[in-house]
């Protein structure tokens, strides 16, 4: 008895290490609080955080006034000369930073929203969220006036005016991410056809910034863009982190989620809350830009290869996604400068063809 004794012991030493297949960082903050954070999902937020660093370096530095890195360098230390300054600072830098904010913004809330489906096309512009906001936004330029507290107000009331109709219509027996989806392509329609409609019926000059606008566009934003949108979608980041893991757990399904403990309806309306007042804030400054929060998630998910879908690589792709875009629309086709919606639209309806073609074969 006693040598069977000793041996179970040393057989439960044996197994004090348990291997999951995936290297984790464990960073302790105080004696009761520590966080996990999956190495390759941190290398992969770096690079990509990197890269877009990058290609923000080379769109401060090119146009009809150029200037070396080392210059774009110099200036955003508040060295170099004085025109260097002013065309890298004053003038290009707002730009920069809105397309990074305005891209992680996007990836952020489209990763929201493809796990709670648990649908790779569970994105708030195939979901009618963008559009809804758009619809928000042009009600206020008509009737209002534009301004940034004003047009974040309106396309925030027009995201979640939307969600909640495409959430009460989805709730039969349980929300589906199918149905969801179906839903929101449907509804999604309907605010196109009213968006047109408000389109025709104001002035031609209002029409013209309307319709370019409704594109996705970064042309003419400046500092003053800059604060109140990394306010609002800095906050907003915040409050998605301080929901913790529930997402993951939500991905589980409802009846797994439910048994550990995680208040279902209530964490989903949560998430759904936050993802439609992200999306809100980057319409309310670039208006509704396709296929960002599609793509981004997807794409950071097979470069990362988390379990599931991952908020930081995804709002780390977005970033760069956007970046990217909006540098090729000011220089590919210089002087003209496109509206970066055009961009991600090139770009993401192939993508988006390509992951239809992929559902299918499924």
């Amino acid at each position: 008895m006693k040598a069977l004794g000793e041996r179970a012991v040393n057989a439960t030493k044996t197994r004090t290490t348990v291997d999951f297949g995936r290297s984790a960082l464990v960073l302790r903050i105080g004696p009761l609080t520590s966080v996990r954070l999956g190495v390759r999902t941190t290398v992969t937020c770096l690079v990509l955080l990197l890269l877009a660093a990058a290609v923000a370096v080379l769109a401060l530095g090119t146009g009809e006034f150029t200037a070396t890195p080392a210059e774009v360098l110099q200036a955003l230390t508040g060295e170099g000369s004085r025109a260097v300054r002013l065309v890298v600072v004053e003038w290009r830098l707002p730009r920069v930073l809105l397309a990074l904010l305005v891209g992680a913004a996007m990836g952020l809330s489209g990763a929201i929203f493809q796990a709670l489906t648990r649908n790779p096309l569970g994105s708030p512009d195939v979901l009618g969220f963008s559009t809804g906001a758009y619809t928000g936004v042009l009600i206020c330029v008509v009737f209002v006036g534009r301004g940034y507290p004003q047009t974040v107000t309106a396309a925030l009331i027009g995201g979640i005016a939307t969600a909640a109709a495409v959430y009460l219509l989805s709730l039969r027996r349980g929300v589906q991410g199918f149905r969801l989806i179906i839903v929101g392509i449907a509804i999604s329609a309907v605010l196109s056809s009213v968006n047109e409609w408000f389109i025709i019926k104001v002035d031609l000059q209002t029409a013209i910034s309307a319709t370019i606008w409704g594109k996705g566009t970064l042309n003419g934003l400046g500092w003053a863009q800059v604060t109140p949108a990394a306010v609002a979608i800095g906050g907003l980041t915040l409050l998605v982190l301080a929901l913790g893991r529930r997402l993951q757990v939500l991905e589980l399904g409802d009846d797994a989620a439910a048994a550990v403990g995680v208040g279902v309806e209530r964490t989903r309306l949560a998430y759904l809350a936050l993802g439609v007042a992200l999306i809100a804030a980057a319409t309310a400054v670039a208006g509704p830009i396709s296929f960002v929060a599609l793509a981004a998630p997807q794409l950071a998910h097979r470069v990362a290869r988390t379990a599931g879908i991952a908020l930081a690589p995804s709002a780390a792709m977005g970033a760069l996604l956007l970046m990217g875009s909006d540098f090729a629309a000011q220089r590919v086709f210089a002087p003209t400068q496109l509206p970066v919606g055009v961009v991600t639209v090139s770009i993401g309806g192939l993508y988006f063809v390509w992951l239809l073609a992929r559902q299918a074969r499924r």
